[in-house]
């Protein structure tokens, strides 16, 4: 039933080709994540023009007893008969229905299509053609129902923003996959982000949600600034942006119930593998002890010594804490030195240390650094993790 949600007979050849969730072999595929409960997914090449003669079948799996809400982020495909050339179609195996196919002509009647099943094929293809940016999706699970506008902020944020007179906050939910795709963000944690920026990658910068995971992101819309400084965090670098009338702030659960949560740590010793103990040109000790870490510390920082291996430094913050992020940055402008990247361990006894993770769970997550002795990185902890000790 082309350029409609109503479901058609299914059409044979729209199951992938494997049987388990995920992507199949395709030349058509562009960026992609996909996780049981949300995800994002693209055509090659999107918002630039998608390849001739290409495919691509992604199966989406949620858990049972759930079903999956589609929110259609952008379907340009060249148009031509029935969609004969260029096509999304979507198909239910479970209840033998389809949606499709689609193009330019035959768009989407709805941004957000709610299936009644748990499993979900989508089929792209292409012939010859000349235009077209292709396709960018999202999807979540009847979980997480606020989710439909948010998927199509993972471009521009599309919500209708409720009455200031009625709320100061408000929530959508954001799928994973959001820190890959294409669009600009201007702003940081600090300050909040122009209301142009694309949503859901603002909330992955800003350390609120988790990319691998997606997530509930709860924020307001307040009045604009002058300008918007750039920052590299999470992963990604935000613009320097200019006056906007309008911004978008990020709050963490925690805040709204106590703004403890963003204060900055007392550490009350540092350690260290070891340090780097200096001769300067002019003959002079320079000791790059780890009590010169701390972030204020003027003039030169903490350094291991030249050549150690699997170095490390120690933050004893005196008590647990509950630990939400972490802030790098390089030495002085006297001294081009800064760590590139980490990994980061936890103990609560000096004993006994816990890699971190991060939300996947499945290896030692790799924090990235910094990229010059000049600015900060900021980069969350999403789980959080309560600890008194950090290496």
């Amino acid at each position: 039933s082309g350029g409609s949600h109503q479901g058609g007979k299914l059409r044979q050849g729209t199951a992938c080709l494997s049987t388990l969730p995920g992507v199949s072999p395709g030349n058509g595929c562009g960026h992609t994540l996909l996780t049981p409960h949300s995800g994002t997914l693209s055509s090659k090449n999107y918002p630039g023009t998608y390849p001739n003669h290409t495919m691509c079948c992604w199966r989406l799996q949620a858990p049972p007893g759930t079903s999956l809400l589609l929110a259609f982020g952008d379907v340009d495909l060249e148009p031509s008969e029935h969609c004969a050339h260029s096509s999304l179609l979507l198909a239910d195996p479970q209840t033998g229905t389809a949606y499709g196919p689609y193009c330019r002509n035959s768009v989407p009647s709805a941004p957000l299509l709610v299936t009644n099943s748990s499993t979900v094929t989508v089929l792209f293809n292409s012939t010859s053609h000349r235009s077209g940016r292709g396709l960018l999706l999202s999807y979540a699970t009847s979980q997480h129902p606020g989710m439909g506008a948010a998927s199509l902020g993972i471009q521009r944020y599309p919500w209708e923003v409720p009455d200031p007179r009625l709320t100061m906050c408000f929530s959508v939910y954001c799928p994973a996959g959001c820190k890959d795709i294409h669009g600009d963000i201007w702003g940081n944690p600090s300050q909040g982000y122009r209301d142009t920026s694309v949503l859901c990658k603002a909330a992955v910068h800003a350390g609120v949600i988790a990319d691998e995971l997606g997530g509930q992101v709860t924020l307001s819309r307040e009045k604009g600034i002058t300008l918007y400084e750039s920052a590299f965090a999470n992963g990604l670098h935000s613009k320097r942006g200019s006056l906007s009338e309008k911004r978008l702030v990020f709050h963490k659960v925690c805040c709204l119930l106590s703004p403890a949560c963003d204060e900055v740590l007392e550490v009350v010793a540092f350690n260290a593998s070891s340090s780097w103990y200096e001769v300067d040109m002019l003959g002079q000790n320079r000791a790059w002890v780890a009590e010169r870490a701390a972030l204020s510390t003027t003039g030169h920082s903490w350094a291991a010594e030249p050549g150690a291996k699997a170095a490390w430094l120690e933050l004893d913050l005196g008590t647990r804490r509950n630990v939400t992020g972490i802030i790098t940055k390089g030495s002085s402008e006297q001294h081009n030195y800064y760590v590139t990247s980490y990994h980061i361990s936890s103990s609560c006894d000096r004993k006994n240390w816990r890699p971190y993770r991060g939300s996947s769970g499945q290896e030692d997550k790799v924090f990235e650094g910094n990229a010059d002795n000049q600015g900060e990185v900021s980069n969350a902890f999403i789980p959080p993790m309560v600890a008194r000790y950090i290496r």
